[in-house]
């Protein structure tokens, strides 16, 4: 897997994620989820330039332009409920993309620290040979991504693959790496070195979904 770490050069996407973390800042819902929205719009970019183009001809008041255009028939997934901001930026920029929705989230039978990833709700167009973008904001232990992928299978084979997250774990971009092919790529805006015994990212910057939409309450 094709690992695109853009926390290694400096840029404008660096005060996004300092505002993410910021736990004063975080609690102002509204700003959170839109820098989820505009780090989404700056992995869309960066992830573009590795796509398929044509040339197009553009008819102007004043004559022809050439142009180059992305020639790939994108599917656009997310996880909900805290893919949904991520979502959102990445749909800014392809913005004729298809859509796919899959809830995923951890279950806990016994042992608190301990869980599986149940997939529930699923609606997906066809994927065979598209060009599949797969979000999750918080790629942890990385099972939900691997979860996810297996339940769209039945949907097709896409000819291409794009894992989009804003930040991960070390172990979880490991375990990824192990489960999705070599030319898979993988879109992350930081990467932190650690999990909790909970499973999760350390420093991190706490459960994407409630700081984004609220608390939730538990089964």
């Amino acid at each position: 897997m094709q690992v695109h770490n853009l926390s290694e050069d400096n840029s404008i996407l660096n005060s996004f994620i300092a505002e993410l973390r910021d736990v004063n800042i975080q609690q102002d819902r509204m700003r959170f989820r839109r820098n989820i929205e505009r780090i989404g719009e700056v992995l869309g970019y960066e992830l573009s330039k590795t796509l398929q183009f044509k040339d197009q001809i553009i008819k102007t008041p004043l004559g022809e332009s050439h142009t180059q255009i992305y020639n790939s028939d994108i599917v656009l997934c997310s996880i909900l409920r805290a893919g949904v901001p991520l979502h959102n930026g990445l749909l800014n920029y392809f913005d004729d993309a298809e859509n796919a929705f899959i809830s995923a989230y951890r279950h806990h039978k016994h042992d608190p620290e301990s869980f599986e990833i149940i997939v529930e709700y699923l609606a997906c167009p066809n994927l065979e040979g598209k060009t599949l973008l797969l979000a999750d904001p918080m790629l942890a232990t990385g099972q939900s991504m691997v979860a996810t992928f297996e339940a769209l299978k039945p949907f097709g084979t896409p000819k291409e693959v794009h894992l989009v997250s804003v930040i991960g774990a070390k172990e979880g971009v490991d375990f990824v790496s192990k489960h999705f092919s070599k030319t898979t790529h993988l879109w992350i805006a930081a990467v932190d070195d650690q999990l909790s015994d909970k499973g999760y990212i350390v420093p991190g910057l706490g459960d994407a979904g409630d700081l984004a939409f609220g608390q939730k309450l538990q089964n």
